[in-house]
């Protein structure tokens, strides 16, 4: 099983906790081959750890990516999985550039209020 990892390897490979990784396993996003308890993963599962791991970062649901990735096996093509991830990608970035606006409104704002309070601060050092 040398071209498979074992548990541990995909931990650490993935840079995941062992919770994580059953987690993952337990929802049914990751299905490794079991011989007796040890689990070991292909490329597969390695292939499907990289996009549940991606699709994390980019901020989608668990539930998102395991109905993304349900897509492939049922069209093997991929126009359908292709299709759906270019929804959820738009889908997503909007609601990041939502999140980037309101956080550029926060971030200017606290910028405003501390060059206000070092103004004041600066006018009471002086006095």
């Amino acid at each position: 099983m040398a071209d498979k990892l074992d548990f541990k390897q995909m931990c650490a490979r993935f840079d995941v906790t062992p919770r994580t990784l059953r987690h993952y396993e337990y929802i049914e996003l990751l299905f490794p081959e079991r011989v007796g308890r040890a689990r070991f993963y292909g490329s597969r599962e390695i292939a499907r750890m990289t996009l549940i791991l991606r699709g994390r970062k980019f901020g989608f649901s668990l539930e998102e990516i395991r109905q993304w990735l349900e897509l492939y096996d049922a069209d093997p093509e991929g126009l359908t999985q292709k299709q759906a991830w270019i929804d959820l990608a738009d889908k997503q970035l909007a609601e990041l550039d939502e999140r980037r606006k309101h956080l550029n409104e926060a971030i200017d704002e606290l910028r405003t209020l501390r060059d206000n309070v070092q103004v004041d601060l600066a006018a009471l050092t002086k006095a």
